[in-house]
């Protein structure tokens, strides 16, 4: 199905851009408008602007186009795919087409939920295709039935030839949700991420996770993207080491991201140019 296609007019701001750098702990001033923007760094131009007296009980300002209410609260970024098809120059004119790719509904084990699958288009008007085409799955489910969760006491290492152990803290989550405009409360507010819904810490922005994931393909492996895609199959949290972790593979490369107790979380399949 393919509902209301949402289209506006973006600026990609070095002002932005730069805030992106600082966020990254990279030299701002290295970047000037003309330059290409590094692969996931288009995630600003994707922001919702939802006003505050319409957002979701859990803060989340929308995916950029209207949704139906399925009487779900709860939303999980499930995956995404992004083919990068052309160059989006900092400082260039985008035009962003959005719509509802697709919802299906469900009866899952724990009751009603759905899977909303939302397009992106980013397409600098200078040019006649879009730059950039991302497709963002999202879960919605039912209230979250609260219990105490358990710390894993043992794990398996980590075996890679390739890795990179960072650990995020609340003022990451701060800045890449305030440069999304991203208010979703599981990245922000630490009492309601664990006492409604029942999780052991602040979220850490599935966006925020693949962006360290192709920013190690940029600055580390120095390759090129051409298309990613991107599985989330359980949460990181604040302030809990997280180890990137990439492998050459017959189609390109795989990224994974495992948590503190060395489980996989994330996993990315990378194509090259």
């Amino acid at each position: 199905m393919q509902e209301t296609l949402i289209k506006s007019k973006e600026i990609c701001s070095l002002t932005m851009v730069r805030r992106v750098a600082a966020m990254l702990d990279l030299d701002p001033t290295a970047f000037i408008d003309g330059d290409v923007l590094p692969p996931s760094w288009h995630f600003f131009m994707l922001a919702g602007q939802t006003r505050k007296s319409e957002l979701r009980a859990d803060g989340f300002p929308g995916l950029g186009v209207p949704l139906p209410d399925l009487g779900l609260p709860r939303l999980l970024l499930g995956g995404r795919t992004v083919a990068y098809k052309g160059d989006i120059l900092i400082g260039s004119t985008i035009e962003r087409s959005s719509f509802v790719k697709d919802i299906k509904e469900k009866n899952g084990a724990s009751g009603k939920m759905a899977i909303v699958t939302i397009q992106h288009e980013l397409r600098p008007v200078l040019e006649s295709n879009p730059a950039i085409i991302e497709t963002q799955t999202y879960i919605l489910l039912g209230e979250s039935k609260v219990s105490p969760q358990s710390e894993k006491t043992s794990f398996s290492a980590i075996e890679a030839k390739y890795q990179m152990q960072f650990t995020p803290d609340e003022t990451l989550l701060f800045q890449y949700s305030a440069l999304g405009f991203n208010s979703h409360k599981i990245h922000l507010d630490r009492n309601y991420a664990q006492n409604v819904e029942g999780l052991p810490d602040l979220v850490v922005n599935g966006g925020l996770a693949t962006l360290l994931m192709t920013e190690y393909v940029r600055k580390e492996l120095k390759l090129d993207l051409v298309e990613i895609k991107v599985k989330h199959i359980a949460p990181l949290y604040c302030n809990r080491p997280l180890t990137l972790t990439a492998e050459e593979s017959q189609t390109g490369w795989k990224l994974n991201v495992y948590d503190n107790n060395n489980e996989v979380t994330v996993e990315m399949e990378a194509t090259l140019k």
